[in-house]
């Protein structure tokens, strides 16, 4: 298989398993820039895959995801270490599909180095920091049993969390399409990367907002300890779905920095040129769904529900990416709607 059928083997098969909703944005990308969002996506999701492999001790995990990490931080790939992390890890994924992307990272690691040597040197600085970020959700959550849950401590842990596994990528995704895009060679960097950055970490907190009773049943709990004790609740007690309406008001705290994340995110897209039509859709299409996400979690009675999915529908999330397409990415349409919904966010 050559670089081209390998590329697009792992873009339009294996990414496309693992990730349907992240497949349409890498698909509408332009073309310059999507072997290397791709790969890098590919990449996050094997760490992510590793460090969710339960029947993995957290010794293990760790000691799989520094492996992961010494690739991007060492010089050359090391086939050995690569090897080691499938044998251990690849054959305990329950989902074929991540059983697949995990036994296929040699191939992913090949395009890896046969990208341009600063394509490579950016994909290196992203990804030893989402896996640090891993390691420290493992860290902050040991496996735990009796339906015992831990909190972060505080909203600095969370505010850190947020940007290693999604605000970094915002710094990630502008410094690659500036350096690729010549629409975009009038951007200033010292201003656009730390938009970048807010936008990920508003689509990530929107992420953890909604998979708070999901979390839990997890032994994890997001939600900042000092915040909880705001409101004398403990994690253990968030179990119980009557206690609701006590922690509404801490979720509505929590709403309004992801709306202040994705504010700024929105303005990051508006600054993208209007002739720059895919990626401007690649960007509207996950903040317009998060912030619909963020409208239903701010009236969702059943917030502490596991069994009651915050997830925006498929129907809806395909009319927001037919209305935006319709429109070209058009700006006063997109912003139209967004202002629709943000004004639904109580």
């Amino acid at each position: 298989m050559d670089s081209s059928q390998a590329d697009t083997y792992l873009f339009q098969t294996i990414l496309k398993r693992v990730s349907r909703s992240f497949y349409l944005t890498l698909a509408v990308l332009p073309t310059a820039v999507r072997s290397q969002v791709g790969l890098a996506y590919l990449f996050a999701r094997a760490a992510d895959t590793i460090a969710d492999t339960g029947e993995l001790n957290q010794e293990a995990r760790l000691r799989c995801l520094q492996q992961f990490k010494a690739q991007f931080r060492h010089g050359p790939v090391h086939a050995a270490d690569v090897q080691s992390i499938q044998a251990l890890a690849a054959s305990l994924q329950r989902d074929p599909s991540e059983r697949i992307l995990l036994e296929e990272l040699p191939r992913c690691f090949a395009l890896y180095e046969a990208l341009p040597h600063e394509d490579q040197q950016r994909i290196a600085d992203l990804l030893p920091t989402i896996i640090e970020g891993m390691e420290f959700d493992l860290v902050q959550f040991p496996q735990q049993s009796g339906g015992r849950v831990t909190a972060l401590p505080t909203t600095k842990e969370l505010d850190y969390y947020t940007y290693a596994v999604a605000g970094c990528v915002g710094e990630f995704w502008t410094k690659i399409m500036c350096a690729h895009l010549p629409r975009l060679s009038h951007w200033d960097s010292s201003v656009m990367v730390p938009t970048g950055v807010r936008y990920g970490k508003g689509l990530q907190l929107v992420n953890i907002l909604k998979d708070v009773a999901k979390d839990l049943r997890l032994g994890r709990c997001y939600i900042p300890q000092h915040l909880l004790n705001e409101a004398h609740l403990q994690p253990e007690d968030l179990f119980d779905q009557r206690n609701a309406q006590r922690l509404r008001p801490i979720l509505k705290q929590l709403i309004a920095v992801a709306l202040e994340h994705l504010d700024q995110g929105w303005s990051y897209t508006m600054a993208i040129p209007r002739l720059e039509v895919r990626l401007r859709l690649a960007c509207m299409w996950p903040i317009l769904i998060g912030l619909r996400t963020l409208q239903q979690l701010s009236t969702s009675p059943h917030i502490l529900d596991p069994a009651i999915s915050q997830k925006v529908s498929r129907g809806e999330v395909y009319r927001i990416m037919a209305m935006t397409t319709l429109s070209g990415g058009c700006g006063s349409v997109g912003t139209a709607y967004w202002g629709y919904l943000r004004k639904r966010v109580v």
